[in-house]
């Protein structure tokens, strides 16, 4: 009556909340206190004051869990949970084939049978199950974590990450070598990222692959995919391209980031303090070639704020540089790796210096680097960024 767009995961839920028949009232409250647990674990003990008869089923022990968990990397909504508990068991990806198996529609006679909604139900729930699973459910966590991705702020694709907790379950149901189901999830996940897969219309996208995969087998259908999303053109061109970019919060750059975490980088011109230390403790995204010194030069927003200007770097190290150019700078940088004083982070060896600079792709002869040369900068470092990502994907 507001104006309010209901989607098919809407539907689906009043769907099943309204069936007592099959315990779908039941199976929509396992969804919503699940989902809100893993938000709010407190909120364990408001169940069992107010809920008394579902705290009897058994259910709510299957999440009691999520009662001392404050991971936030993959909170679902139930959106996403009737997603992948939906896509995982009945190998398909379109939420208003689920409204319709709940209601009983045989798809090959096209007739409604009671017997089809029955098992819809029972197959539903094996799913959530399968999803709230704990062990299920942090051996996932573990795997993207594994990947490089630490923190919430680095996952930028839920529909990515729900198609990768689709893919864990089914490989899991196959009883795959667990060794290989966690290479596959990470190269996957990461794969789903590079190429936005699931960005533009998601829910076509994952039905299709999930009947190909059904087909197929992971291992034939993911050669292709591979072949197709991730070939040499890709990784020399079209990835250089798509880092051209001045939005901070891009999946490409907080790839990027998760990249360094996997291959252990240090910060910009920080001998010790890792990229995941800076992560983990909220530390700041800087300029190599300063936004003071390039505003002063008259550049805008979308010129200073480049993915390929941006490092994560200790902010009394970002203090100390100020406004300076690179020239200016980055000759210091030289001179106290020659027995100068020391102006910016504790890096004084010329050979750690340098790994620094490969580590966080700074191109070479930035002391000499002013202005003119801003946008040959970006350029190279795009390029040497795709090829750290490159490197970091074929170690999954």
């Amino acid at each position: 009556s507001q104006g309010a767009v209901l989607s098919q995961a809407d539907f689906a839920m009043s769907k099943i909340a309204a069936n007592e028949k099959y315990g779908g009232n039941t199976l929509r409250k396992i969804i919503d206190y699940f989902c809100h647990l893993a938000v709010a674990p407190e909120f364990y003990d408001h169940i069992i004051g107010v809920d008394k008869e579902f705290a009897k089923t058994g259910y709510l022990q299957s999440m009691a869990w999520l009662r001392k968990e404050n991971d936030d990397l993959y909170d679902p909504s139930y959106t996403d949970m009737l997603r992948v508990a939906f896509t995982s068991e009945f190998k398909r990806g379109k939420l208003q084939d689920l409204v319709a198996l709940l209601s009983g529609r045989n798809f090959e006679t096209r007739v409604y049978e009671e017997s089809i909604a029955e098992a819809s139900f029972k197959r539903l729930e094996k799913g959530t199950l399968n999803f709230i699973n704990e062990t299920n459910f942090k051996r996932f966590l573990m795997i993207i974590r594994s990947a490089g991705f630490i923190d919430s702020s680095l996952t930028r694709s839920q529909n990515a990450l729900n198609f990768a907790y689709i893919l864990y379950l089914i490989l899991r149901e196959k009883k795959e070598y667990s060794g290989k189901i966690e290479s596959y999830v990470r190269r996957w996940y990461v794969m789903s990222v590079i190429s936005g897969r699931y960005a533009g219309s998601p829910e076509s996208t994952i039905d299709a692959d999930i009947r190909r995969i059904d087909e197929m087998g992971f291992a034939p259908y993911f050669e292709n995919v591979e072949k197709a999303e991730l070939s040499d053109a890709r990784w020399n061109s079209g990835l250089p391209q798509q880092l051209n970019s001045s939005v901070a919060s891009s999946p490409l750059f907080r790839l990027f980031l998760a990249a360094q975490v996997k291959l252990g980088d240090k910060g910009f011109l920080s001998k010790d303090i890792s990229i995941a230390d800076l992560i983990t403790h909220r530390g700041d995204v800087h300029h190599v070639f300063p936004r003071g010194y390039l505003k002063a030069e008259g550049l805008n927003r979308t010129r200073y704020n480049q993915i390929a200007n941006f490092v994560m770097m200790q902010s009394e190290i970002n203090i100390a540089i100020g406004n300076k150019s690179p020239k200016h700078y980055f000759s210091q940088l030289a001179g106290q790796c020659s027995g100068g004083k020391m102006r910016f982070g504790a890096i004084c060896n010329p050979d750690e210096l340098k790994e620094n600079f490969k580590m966080n792709c700074i191109p070479e002869g930035m002391e000499e680097r002013e202005l003119d040369e801003y946008d040959g900068f970006l350029e190279e470092r795009r390029n040497l960024m795709a090829k750290r990502i490159r490197g970091y994907y074929r170690s999954l």
